[in-house]
């Protein structure tokens, strides 16, 4: 072996010892942020839970709905009106857009299925 070629196995040597030390700094550093990482996962848990149980949601949406409409009826009512309206809106609006026909490119991009000229 000549001397380049030891001079790079040492090089190398020595980049993996550094970084097996930096590793394990990390990992020293990184503890603090498990309690974090494991509230994500137990998140992501319960999301992937209630995808799977559908039925687990309405029933709190229900229970909830119900527990407030005792609680605060008037608010109730009041939020329940307003969702009524904005539910309107939107199924006339979206009617009257269907109704225009295709709408007019404002800003002259390519729609999608487009032909390109």
């Amino acid at each position: 072996m000549n001397y380049d070629e030891l001079a790079l196995a040492l090089k190398k040597q020595r980049l993996q010892l550094e970084s097996a030390a930096q590793r394990e700094r990390w990992i020293a550093h990184a503890q603090g942020l498990l309690p974090v990482c494991n509230g994500v996962d137990r998140v992501g848990d319960g999301v992937r839970w209630l995808r799977t149980h559908p039925q687990a949601l309405a029933a709190i949406g229900v229970a909830t709905s119900v527990a407030l409409m005792v609680a605060r009826p008037r608010s109730m009512l009041r939020w329940a009106r307003r969702s009524f309206f904005a539910w309107q809106t939107w199924r006339r609006g979206t009617a009257w857009l269907a109704k225009q026909g295709p709408t007019q490119n404002v800003f002259g991009m390519k729609q999608p299925g487009e032909a390109k000229s």
